[in-house]
């Protein structure tokens, strides 16, 4: 998919690669939902993470906290791989100008590649991890996107602390918005992006 389409836009197209990518997801939810069914599926909680957790006067469920603690796992080491070694430094410049990049040596082609490998693999991650806790059922990836896309929008496009920000600014203001204002839900979602936008439209952490 990276080798045959996307790598056939430029890199300044950052719309067209989200309609093309969101038009593939489109077709894999449809070959999905061919070869597997439209049943849903409830995923069951490993056992070792089946109990709570109490903190003070709370309950917490173990489950939540293992997902948080890979999720912070993952991007305390995602911080450490990019700002400290050369691998990803190699990102960063291929991010940066990739045409500078690729004079100076740097294979530009093959360093995007990697990172998209990367980047569907954690997404494969997340969905193993969260399917035991939103369960697993045809449009679930589309009901999932969205957040992402906003929390890219908030956090600013290439910026890993933006993305860290974002989801937890997009994700407090969601739950509140649907606790205090149900028949709100979308506007709760989408209002702090359509603010971002029209007050730095490259996102929080983006750089113009």
């Amino acid at each position: 998919m990276e080798r045959l389409f996307l790598r056939r836009l430029p890199a300044t197209q950052t719309l067209g690669q989200v309609l093309m990518t969101i038009g593939f997801a489109l077709i894999f939810q449809d070959v999905a939902l061919l070869v597997w069914g439209g049943d849903p599926y409830t995923i069951p909680v490993p056992s070792v993470l089946g109990g709570s957790v109490r903190v003070g006067g709370l309950l917490f469920p173990s489950y939540r906290i293992f997902i948080v603690a890979v999720a912070l796992a993952i991007g305390a080491a995602l911080w450490l791989a990019l700002e400290g070694t050369r691998a990803g430094a190699l990102i960063r410049a291929a991010v940066d100008d990739a045409e500078m990049a690729q004079g100076v040596g740097i294979n530009v082609p093959t360093v995007s590649l990697l990172v998209f490998a990367l980047g569907a693999g954690l997404a494969a991650l997340g969905g193993v991890i969260g399917g035991a806790f939103l369960g697993v059922y045809p449009g679930a990836d589309f009901e999932v996107l969205p957040y992402a896309f906003v929390v890219v929008i908030v956090g600013g496009l290439g910026s890993l602390p933006g993305a860290m920000v974002g989801s937890l600014l997009v994700g407090l203001l969601d739950n509140f918005g649907k606790a205090l204002f149900p028949e709100l839900s979308y506007f709760t979602l989408f209002a702090p992006m359509a603010l971002i936008l029209a007050l730095r439209p490259t996102g929080l952490f983006g750089r113009a």
